[in-house]
């Protein structure tokens, strides 16, 4: 169950904690690349798979974070493989190299990109250099994933695995002070729904968009939002990010993972081009 709004820390996965499916594609001969996996959402989700018996490549530029992922793998009981590769997403050579390491240890099928930033700054004085950085590691890297895996994922296996994409309620609605990852998070939608039409059915695309989440990030995020708004932490959390929700609870990163699992399985094969949003309302419902 996720966490009440009264509980700060994210917690400590269990096994009970992450769906396990029973699906044919699931075994060590199938590989999959998890961007920011050295923590929050990337680490439940390279745990989940597996979990469920993948190999998986976690990647991310924190190799100590990328470490703790690897002892928190390695503390479930898996059928599943897992190693990292320390990958700069800003760096168009270490995105090709992750990819062809990947492919390496079997059937490349299945991309997660879920690395993220968050700078919070008005637009008037939002710094260029922070812009640029969350285009490139959250638009810009992914679309050269993209480009260096759809070739890995339609030769493998029986050619239909799948690049999910961690999109957010702000890829569907703006809210002030966080231009850089608003306008990150739809182009993330456009370029879903491009891998989608040019994957002709052999490589299928979804986003996943989801409201806040117990993770590092956000615990940075309520920081800055409470500085920049001269409220405490407390009225951030409970007024501002889940005030307009009708769920008053946080997921948890092992819930976002789950519906990535979900997403990769083939009781999803007909989500393509599409985005899973669980929002607890906040696109949906208004006072």
């Amino acid at each position: 169950m996720s966490p009440s709004t009264h509980d700060l820390e994210p917690p400590a996965p269990t096994a009970n904690d992450f769906l396990v499916l029973d699906d044919p594609s699931f075994g060590p001969e199938t590989v999959a690349v998890v961007t920011g996996a050295a923590s929050g959402i990337g680490r439940s989700l390279s745990t989940a798979l597996a979990m469920n018996g993948l190999t998986v490549v976690g990647a991310d530029v924190d190799e100590d974070g990328l470490e703790e992922t690897a002892d928190l793998v390695d503390s479930f009981d898996h059928d599943g493989r897992y190693l990292s590769v320390p990958t700069d997403l800003t760096d168009d050579g270490d995105v090709e190299a992750v990819v062809e390491a990947a492919a390496e240890e079997g059937d490349l099928s299945f991309v997660a990109n879920v690395a993220g930033l968050q700078h919070i700054s008005p637009i008037r004085s939002f710094p260029i250099e922070q812009f640029d950085l969350l285009q490139l590691v959250m638009v810009r890297a992914p679309f050269l994933l993209a480009k260096h895996a759809m070739d890995h994922i339609a030769e493998s296996g029986d050619g239909t695995g799948a690049i999910a994409n961690m999109s957010s309620v702000h890829g569907h609605y703006a809210t002030t002070d966080k231009a850089a990852y608003i306008t990150a998070k739809h182009a993330i939608n456009g370029l879903t729904k491009s891998i989608a039409a040019e994957g002709m059915g052999d490589v299928r695309s979804f986003s996943v968009s989801v409201g806040y989440v117990l993770t590092p990030l956000m615990a940075d995020q309520i920081a800055d939002s409470a500085s920049n708004r001269g409220l405490s932490e407390r009225k951030v959390l409970e007024e501002v990010m889940l005030g307009p929700a009708r769920t008053k609870e946080m997921m948890t990163p092992a819930d976002v993972a789950n519906l990535f699992v979900f997403g990769f399985s083939e009781y999803a094969s007909h989500l393509n081009g599409a985005d899973l949003l669980f929002d607890g309302g906040y696109t949906t419902t208004y006072e």
